[in-house]
């Protein structure tokens, strides 16, 4: 996917006289509320990336937004581009020292917010400025483009809303209390085995761990979710998308074409897509091969996730196929 509205041209539509105005009197009430208390609102290092959900949005970005540009990153555990995004805008997020706040949404936890976007693909990228969203790009996007359009952001937030970003301090503890260590449960050391695999990209090490774990427990969730995650990003692993989507364009009842188009949908993060070529597939089949398309469609329900509202719908889809 290649990436797309790096330009921060229109960005000044955002900068309206009188928003322009309240964001600088939120900055300068934030910072003169930090003095009065005695302390600089320094933050550490490590306050410079957050992981943030639906309850805590509206503090965590809208809030924030009126003391420092918010850059989020929507993105997925079996998202393969977002994996190569998502290191290079955390260590740009403390490369740049507070000039911007970098704040990472889970899209298959965070549906709603997913759609208060309107993303339809991810890696997707958007920055929050004064309460107001616009945004920046998505797909993978190159270092040096990536920079250009921060460095526009922080630009736009210091002339038009005054927002000068969060000051550093390298010693200062991040905030928040340490968290108690959960208990680890009978399987956690083959989960933690499992998880170090595709870290270091031992997909095939990764797969076993999963195994291992079901061999013991069927129904275990982590399990099984990271499994079917696992087996999709080795299916698609050394493919050439171009040949995949080709074929598939071209021999429209091929099964195995359509099945291959479908992982390559879901690892681009367009669910419905994937979903959308299977049903069809599956109405245009019969017998054994009907049935291979139908148990991929079940296992790419296991990736995104069977409460997710996409498969709740497929699922649906499918019933009326196949009845």
């Amino acid at each position: 996917m290649q990436p797309r509205n790096m330009s921060m041209s229109g960005v000044v539509d955002l900068a309206a006289v009188k928003a322009a105005q309240e964001a600088k009197a939120k900055a300068e009430q934030a910072r003169a509320e930090a003095a009065r208390q005695g302390g600089t609102g320094a933050v550490s290092p490590a306050d410079l990336v957050i992981d943030v959900d639906e309850a805590g949005f509206e503090r965590d970005v809208l809030q924030r937004s009126a003391e420092v540009p918010v850059v989020i990153d929507f993105w997925a555990e079996w998202c393969e581009p977002c994996k190569q995004l998502s290191p290079v805008l955390e260590r740009l997020a403390v490369e740049y020292s507070g000039r911007f706040l970098l704040a990472r949404i889970d899209v298959d936890a965070n549906q709603m917010l997913m759609q208060q976007f309107g993303i339809q693909g991810i890696p997707a990228v958007f920055a929050v400025v004064a309460g107001q969203a616009l945004p920046l790009f998505q797909g993978v996007a190159g270092e040096q483009q990536i920079r250009q359009t921060l460095d526009q952001l922080v630009q736009v937030a210091e002339q038009r809303f005054g927002l000068t970003g969060l000051t550093v301090d390298p010693d200062a503890e991040p905030g928040g209390a340490a968290e108690a260590a959960a208990p680890e449960g009978p399987y956690e050391a083959a989960l933690n085995a499992a998880a170090q695999a595709l870290d270091a990209g031992d997909l095939g090490g990764a797969i076993q761990a999963y195994k291992n774990v079901l061999a013991d427990d069927p129904a275990h969730p982590e399990a099984k979710l990271g499994l079917a995650q696992a087996e999709l990003l080795q299916r698609v692993q050394g493919t050439d998308p171009q040949k995949v989507r080709q074929e598939a364009a071209e021999k429209p009842k091929d099964i195995q074409a359509q099945i291959a188009a479908a992982d390559l949908d879901l690892v681009g993060g367009h669910v419905e897509d994937a979903f959308g070529r299977l049903i069809e597939t599956v109405q245009r089949t019969v017998g054994d091969d009907r049935d291979a398309v139908r148990r991929r469609l079940l296992e790419l329900f296991e990736v995104v996730g069977q409460e997710d509202p996409r498969v709740v719908g497929a699922r649906r889809a499918l019933a009326r196929a196949l009845f």
